[in-house]
């Protein structure tokens, strides 16, 4: 439990601003794109609500192989919808930190698709990833904010909107 912790503390801490960015998301512009390539405003916001899953997934297992597993995506329904998913998904993250020993971090986690391997490394770099990965989702969900005119919360520091 010792470097769960390290993790479960990051975890609760960037959830902090998290929920201060999902929660601005507004319901009428679920479906709004900045570009044709670009995910939705609602799809952006779900996956930074769904991320926490990998955590759970490379404690629970050992690989994730997309030619036998599709990953589930949920639609979104509403903002609240949202943040309820974000969390349930972090609080299952929290739980299956506090239920991992030391050891079981250092345990190799697989992505896959079939023989070719997309990723191979400790658990413990698959928590620090997932986490980044929320945090640069994050960012690129401020973006969107921005260009919609929504006023962006205190992240790490006062923002043009919040003092």
């Amino acid at each position: 439990m010792g470097q769960a912790i390290t993790y479960i503390t990051t975890l609760q801490q960037e959830a902090i601003g998290t929920r201060k960015i999902l929660a601005r998301v507004p319901e009428s512009q679920l479906g709004w794109k900045p570009h044709e390539k670009s995910m939705s405003l609602g799809r952006l916001a779900m996956h930074i609500a769904e991320l926490p899953r990998w955590i759970v997934r490379s404690l629970l297992s050992t690989e994730f192989d997309f030619s036998k597993e599709t990953l589930q995506r949920t639609t979104p329904e509403s903002q609240s919808h949202i943040l309820q998913v974000f969390e349930d998904n972090l609080a299952n993250a929290i739980n299956a930190l506090h239920a991992t020993s030391d050891e079981a971090l250092s345990d190799r986690w697989t992505i896959r698709k079939g023989p070719h391997i997309i990723f191979e490394f400790p658990r413990k770099v698959n928590i620090r990833w997932t986490i980044h990965h929320i945090i640069h989702h994050r960012g690129q969900l401020s973006v969107y904010l921005r260009l919609l005119n929504v006023p962006l919360p205190n992240l790490y520091g006062p923002t043009a909107d919040e003092n």
